[in-house]
């Protein structure tokens, strides 16, 4: 999973967004730290839609044209196991006295 992917998700764990929402939802949830351009968050929204993380849902204002989508039970399993993975990449560092270790 890229590092693009594991935010948008986190971003859908909330509910349905439409693509503007997700980009505005990562760059604050990272302060800042992550910007998604149009290119890439789309690349990665049609990669998820492929690989069943996440789907187009019917969450829209009649007449808007944004299309909505939000994560699958397969999405939400992958953001868990990628979270995890990312928690115990944390530890190693910690043990290896890259990071501090958090009490």
């Amino acid at each position: 999973m890229t590092t693009s992917e594991f935010h948008i998700l986190l971003s859908l764990a909330d509910g349905a967004r439409h693509g503007y929402a997700i980009m505005r939802e990562v760059e604050l949830r990272s302060a800042g730290q992550v910007k998604l351009g149009p290119g890439t968050l789309y690349g990665a929204i049609q990669r998820m839609l492929e690989s069943g993380w996440i789907e187009e849902t019917e969450d829209s204002e009649e007449g808007e044209r944004r299309r909505y989508y939000m994560l699958t039970a397969e999405g939400r399993q992958a953001v868990s196991e990628e979270a995890a993975r990312l928690q115990q990449m944390v530890k190693l560092a910690q043990s290896k006295k890259i990071l501090p270790a958090r009490g």
